[in-house]
């Protein structure tokens, strides 16, 4: 009998009579922690971590699998194991066994590969028929007070601080799902729930401190994963919001990393300059470009290299693999432009490659349309770049959006949709009034309802996928503070004994329930409005303050006339006879109003109409 077969032998009968292998070597980590069978990409390589693994030769014997290379590193800690997937390998239990000099086996493990489900690969991402609600977990709804605070992790539950963790939770968000289907929501995006184990401000998430754990105060990687099957159930896609740029600096491989060059800056902080145009400048230094790329966040945000190709390999898998387990369909990709630039094209085709009908959208916070299309699949860019990206935040008329309502004027978002011919595809944009890292939009446009109602029509009816942040539908504001602590404030009602709450709409005021049925009825008419679906833009230069825009198919159209003058305005419809048929007719969805559009128009001031033509 040859030494690996008797070893194997001897590893049967010790789990048989739980007899303990002398010199047993412990495996503490095997990330990813399992994978499936029948994926696209044949290649898997699996990080193992365990003391002093890299003494020992590992071996597989797994029909349709083979090791390709073994690879060590600097830490003795660290095993990296190229694998290769036949087509048609079965899933099923893989023993890696791991070695020692005399040939004996020191460690093992088993290692899953799982059936992907049916039409996995086939998967229909976020697209121009959804609306995206944006929720901050831990302020939304907390239903598990149980797991507020946890033992082991450094940061506890303290919400009277406007900074600490508040204890909202998945099951929060699972708990509400009905709440926001009514809506009209067709899709979340939830900001990051993996473990952020920080000792203070983790409740954002966007300092992970492991890639393949869901944090415990949020919930388990099994709630997350129910979460998003249940949201499925009722009509809502879920988006996850992932970050490869940076990391926490608890994260666990901060003790023991696998390679100097694991982390930009020789792992030292250097602040990044934040100069996102230096990529694009052709006459910007190169030390500019490698302070931006190379520097961190912030000391608590070590800076990942991708360019180390075991650190690039290992941010893809965990992209992917939280795709399939959690049944994914959309990813916003945090601060896109700071990681390398190359390998963020590998990273969107990898994941393109998997799934072809995903759709993954890209945060380029820039008021600078230039800046942000460079980004966008199917872009020519001057100095050759090519990126696979679909979407990206719509940050320039985020920003032209708020000034045109605060200066009484529409140009400046006639003036920047004007520039949608530096997009590939500007329908794939996605759209929103605010988010969680800007003043919320009520308080954005100086608390004035009006305004409110006149934005939030726009940004509903204009080309690309809108996006609400939580609690925009009962005017959640943070008239002067910029706080984050404070523009993530709690849902009200997400809490035992909160005076006010929202899904009941008790203590709600009338012009919030208004707020918030004025929002569901758009988006409701909105689940079949074919012409926001695929149609386009046709819109016209703004008179009498007053902005009118068509959306149009070959079957179906709608008239949006957004008056924002103190005065009513009285339109001359025969202008708009490019896109308006004589004689035509039709029903503002807003007010319930029918018109017979020939003539003129009269529009009141400060007044939102949404006409769905017959």
């Amino acid at each position: 009998m040859k030494p690996f077969t008797s070893s194997i032998a001897l590893l049967c009968l010790s789990l048989l009579f739980a007899i303990p292998i002398f010199g047993q070597e412990k495996i503490n980590r095997v990330e990813p922690p399992f994978w499936w069978a029948g994926m696209k990409n044949s290649k898997l390589q699996l990080l193992i971590h365990g003391d002093n693994i890299a003494q020992l030769t590992p071996k597989i014997q797994y029909k349709g699998l083979s090791l390709e290379r073994v690879i060590k590193v600097k830490s003795p800690n660290y095993l990296f194991l190229d694998l290769k997937m036949e087509a048609g390998m079965s899933p099923g239990t893989c023993n890696i066994v791991f070695l020692n000099a005399s040939q004996e086996v020191a460690a093992s493990y088993n290692y899953d590969f799982k059936a992907r489900e049916k039409g996995s690969a086939e998967r229909e991402g976020f697209n121009n028929s959804d609306v995206l609600y944006l929720i901050t977990p831990d302020r939304f709804v907390n239903a598990d007070p149980a797991n507020d605070s946890m033992e082991g992790l450094k940061e506890q539950s303290n919400r009277a601080f406007k900074g600490g963790r508040h204890g909202g939770d998945i099951k929060g968000i699972e708990q509400s799902l009905d709440y926001i289907a009514d809506l009209g929501f067709t899709a979340i995006w939830v900001n990051p729930v993996l473990e952020n184990d920080q000792e203070e401000y983790s409740y954002h998430g966007y300092s992970t401190t492991d890639f393949y754990k869901v944090d415990p105060r949020f919930g388990s990687n099994e709630e997350y994963r129910a979460l998003s099957k249940k949201a499925k159930e009722k009509g809502v896609k879920f988006i996850m919001d992932m970050i490869v740029n940076h990391c926490g600096s608890g994260h666990w491989w901060m003790e023991d990393l696998p390679t100097d060059d694991w982390l930009n800056s020789t792992g030292e902080y250097v602040q990044t300059n934040h100069k996102k145009s230096v990529i694009q400048d052709p006459h910007g230094a190169e030390i500019d470009r490698k302070i931006f790329v190379d520097g961190w966040f912030v000391s608590t945000m070590p800076d990942l290299n991708q360019r180390n190709d075991l650190m690039a390999t290992y941010l893809t898998q965990n992209s992917i693999w939280w795709i399939e387990y959690a049944d994914l369909a959309g990813i916003r990709m945090d601060t896109y432009p700071y990681p390398d630039m190359n390998y963020m094209t590998e990273w969107t085709k990898a994941v393109m490659h998997e799934y072809p009908d995903f759709n993954v959208v890209g945060e380029e916070w820039n008021g600078n349309p230039a800046i942000v299309s460079y980004w966008q699949r199917g872009k020519q860019n001057s100095n050759g770049y090519t990126s696979e990206l679909k979407s990206l935040m719509d940050f320039p008329v985020q920003e032209n959006l708020v000034k045109a309502l605060n200066v009484g004027s529409w140009n400046p978002v006639y003036e920047m949709l004007a520039n949608d011919f530096l997009y590939p595809d500007p329908d794939n944009l996605v759209v929103f009034p605010d988010n969680h890292d800007m003043n919320r939009f009520y308080a954005a446009v100086g608390e004035d309802y009006a305004k409110f109602k006149l934005g939030l029509a726009m940004i509903l009816t204009t080309r690309g996928i809108p996006q609400i942040y939580y609690g925009t539908e009962i005017l959640m504001s943070n008239p002067g503070k910029g706080d984050h602590g404070i523009i993530r404030s709690d849902f009200p009602g997400g809490w035992a004994g909160d005076a006010v709450n929202a899904f009941t709409g008790a203590g709600l005021s009338t012009q919030q329930k208004e707020a918030k049925e004025f929002l569901r009825k758009i988006l409701l008419w909105r689940k079949d409005a074919k012409a926001l679906h695929d149609g386009k833009l046709l819109h016209y230069v703004p008179e009498h303050n007053t902005y009118v825009y068509f959306r149009y198919n070959d079957t179906d159209k709608v008239m949006v006339v957004l008056n924002m003058g103190n005065e009513a305005a009285t339109l001359n419809l025969d202008r708009f006879s490019e896109a308006l048929p004589a004689q035509a007719t039709g029903k503002d969805i807003i007010s319930g109003t029918a018109y017979k559009l020939a003539g003129t128009m009269m529009v009141p001031a400060m007044t939102p109409m949404v006409i769905d033509l017959d």
